[in-house]
C-alpha cells in the first residue's frame, strides 16, 4: 500500500495534510499521521487500512480521504470546516 504524503479531503468535507506512515510499536501496523487544516490543526493517527477505505454512508459512496495536493504545493481548495 502506498500512501503519498499532501493535502488530502475527507469525504465530510474538512481538509487534512497527510505528513506520513507510521508503525504501531507493538503490532507494527502500518499508521498514518495527519494533521487537521481547520480549528486548532491537532495531530491525528489512524490505520493506514482506514484511510485508503472506501465509505458508504449518507448517499456518498467513495474514498474516505481523497488526495488534493503534494506537500507544500498550494490548491485553489480553501480550508473547510
Amino acid at each position: 500500500m502506498t500512501i503519498i504524503p499532501g493535502k488530502y479531503r475527507h469525504f465530510k468535507g474538512n481538509f487534512y495534510e497527510l505528513l506520513g506512515v507510521a508503525s504501531h510499536s507493538e503490532t507494527l501496523e502500518p499508521m498514518v499521521v495527519y494533521r487537521a487544516l481547520y480549528g486548532e490543526g491537532g495531530l491525528w493517527v489512524r490505520p493506514a487500512a482506514m484511510w485508503t477505505e472506501i465509505v458508504d454512508k449518507d448517499g456518498y459512496c467513495g474514498p474516505r480521504f481523497q488526495f488534493v495536493a503534494p506537500m507544500g504545493e498550494n490548491s485553489s481548495q480553501s480550508k473547510s470546516r
